[in-house]
């Protein structure tokens, strides 16, 4: 399948369609959903045996979920820690209220250095405010180096999975777009010689562009030090090399303590990548003369983030460490991939993340990609109970609509005032049954089921079969059986 025959929703929870309408180029397209399918085998296969290993794993989910949850607990605290730290540290630290805030502090510190180009580190949280094309139209060029992220860019596609953004895409296809992009038409899809291509690609951005922007996975309040884990190593060059870094973070990333990290990363390593460590893990604290970037910038991130920490049920959302355990061990996921869900942040957890960032005016089909199966809370390195979750979004959603259309007006209120009534009274309830039963003899068939209903019944019966009311009720069932006793 050649690249340009992929259809995908944008990727921006403004514009994209719900998530029924959007799922279904994707259920279309037999490729796409091969390559995701087998991309989460391997990791699912690889997270098993090294999880096993671990006699502790419980002990470890459980022990990484408390941090988080004080860390929710004492945001603030830490917050202002981190910021005087890093400060001391030869640091300058940002506060942006939303994602117009936090792009307008990074394009005015790519001025001020004069960067016409900046080389980054692969960043969820920058996609999520949609850095990259807001510094393009400001006259700035953007070069990703993460494998993954460099094959998408150049593709012109939309991640489709939180840790291996690519995974939507095989090698062949991989192939036909550095081919184009790079002008390599000799080039085979050996993963050696597509590896080799990127890496020469990248050599000249890497030592001629002064400028870097990162993500983080952590920040330490305790050093006021950044944590950034990846598998190529093209971090620790973005790191090293450039003059002037700036790390966009979430202000949910904060963990109190250096000696955190010792369970944070045992978690995150096997539940994202299936590996014991990261390869690289890169840990900076401010500036050191003549070592590394000189001019250090951290722009702490809201976006909505504390709204969502100020509700009691829904704060466990900001738990997340960003491993994608959940995704890999979702059913729907498995079968949609990520582009159905029209955000940066796909599958389980961006069912439940998006919505609350959007403040759920957008992306409220969401809550609703998911069988409620549990897996993704037994397979969460740090505890969220995400159908929790799930169904308090649920009745916000149904909430909404019943203030929408006013209570009289709501089917589901007015539903539940009939079913009221009839169950309130014995002799409506038969008179009920008894035209229930005529009425669904029109649409019941010879094996006894119904399977398509008009009007309201046909959102039932588009994904499932109905029974047919059975010819008596259990009452008359024994009322007959009674008087034939006699």
């Amino acid at each position: 399948m050649s690249h340009a025959a992929v259809d995908h929703p944008i990727l921006d929870p403004l514009l994209a369609p719900p998530f029924p309408k959007a799922v279904l180029p994707v259920l279309r397209n037999p490729q796409l959903r091969k390559n995701v399918a087998h991309a989460i085998d391997v990791i699912q296969t690889k997270r098993a045996r090294l999880v096993t290993e671990k006699s502790d794993w419980q002990q470890l989910r459980t022990a990484a979920s408390a941090v988080r949850a004080h860390v929710l607990e004492n945001l603030a605290a830490y917050l202002e820690q981190f910021e005087a730290r890093c400060t001391a540290a030869g640091g300058t630290v940002h506060w942006a209220a939303n994602a117009d805030e936090a792009r307008r502090i990074i394009l005015d510190i790519l001025r001020q250095e004069n960067a016409s180009e900046v080389i980054k580190i692969k960043t969820m949280t920058s996609a999520e405010i949609q850095l990259n094309p807001y510094l393009e139209s400001g006259g700035v060029s953007v070069f990703e180096t993460d494998l993954a992220e460099i094959i998408l860019q150049l593709g012109e596609e939309e991640p489709s999975h939180i840790v291996v953004p690519a995974l939507h895409i095989n090698r062949s296809q991989v192939r036909e777009i550095f081919a184009r992009r790079m002008g390599l038409h000799d080039l085979s899809d050996d993963p050696h010689a597509l590896t080799a291509a990127a890496r020469t690609y990248l050599r000249q951005k890497f030592l001629k562009i002064p400028t870097a922007i990162s993500g983080a996975n952590f920040l330490i309040a305790e050093t006021g030090g950044v944590a950034i884990v990846e598998s190529e190593g093209n971090g620790r060059m973005c790191l090293t090399l450039p003059q002037t870094m700036i790390t966009l973070a979430g202000i949910e990333k904060v963990l109190p303590r250096f000696q955190d990290l010792e369970v944070m990363l045992q978690v995150l390593a096997r539940s994202a990548t299936g590996e014991r460590m990261n390869p690289y893990t890169s840990l900076w604290t401010g500036v050191t003369p003549g070592d590394g970037p000189q001019r250090f910038h951290v722009v702490l991130l809201d976006n909505g983030r504390s709204a969502i920490l100020a509700k009691a049920k829904e704060r466990q959302t900001l738990k997340c460490i960003r491993c994608a355990a959940c995704m890999n061990a979702c059913p729907v996921y498995r079968q949609t991939g990520g582009h159905a869900y029209g955000s940066v942040y796909p599958g389980p957890i961006g069912a439940i993340l998006t919505p609350q960032l959007m403040q759920m005016q957008h992306a409220q089909s969401l809550p609703y990609a998911s069988s409620l199966c549990g897996a993704c809370f037994e397979v969460c390195p740090v505890k969220i109970n995400i159908p929790e979750v799930l169904l308090e979004l649920r009745s916000q959603v149904v909430n909404q609509e019943r203030r929408h259309l006013g209570r009289f007006f709501d089917p589901m209120y007015l539903g539940l005032r009939v079913a009221n009534l009839l169950f309130s009274n014995a002799w409506l309830f038969h008179v009920a049954q008894s035209l229930g039963r005529m009425g669904a003899s029109f649409f019941t068939r010879k094996d006894g089921w119904i399977h398509s209903l008009p009007s309201v019944g046909g959102k039932w019966t588009q994904t499932r079969d109905l029974r047919g009311l059975p010819g008596q009720t259990f009452h008359e069932w024994w009322a007959a059986r009674a008087k034939e006793a006699k």
